[in-house]
């Protein structure tokens, strides 16, 4: 499955984003998807999850309550809401996707996106 991240961009601290992750394949129902990102000069990191039906969500703490992934099947695309955001939430964010269940390290990922910027100002 081949994915392609996208929505990402300059907001102001308090300000609301909401990033897509389309996928090209037959098969993209059957993959977990989730998002991820990488600030400069840390780690990248996970950001939130969603199984393969939808049924299954999970997201780090710093982002519950703002953030929501969601997806729709029919047109193979994920989804992730960013609501409140702050200067802390700028990084590249990357949406990856794995069979099975939701994990929460980049390497448990056997296909990625090319990230998407997002920039939050104070």
């Amino acid at each position: 499955v081949q994915l392609q991240a996208s929505g990402g961009g300059l907001v102001q601290a308090g300000g609301s984003l909401r990033l897509s992750c389309a996928a090209s394949g037959r098969t993209f129902n059957i993959y977990t998807v989730s998002w991820f990102r990488q600030a400069p000069g840390k780690e990248r990191e996970f950001v939130a999850g969603i199984s393969w039906s939808g049924g299954r969500t999970y997201s780090r703490d710093s982002v519950k309550g703002r953030f929501t992934i969601s997806r729709d099947n029919a047109v193979n695309t994920v989804y992730l809401q960013m609501n409140s955001l702050q200067p802390e939430d700028t990084a590249i964010y990357y949406c990856a996707a794995r069979r099975f269940e939701i994990a929460m390290l980049p390497n448990e990922y056997s296909f990625w996106g090319r990230g998407t910027l997002v920039t939050v100002s104070s």
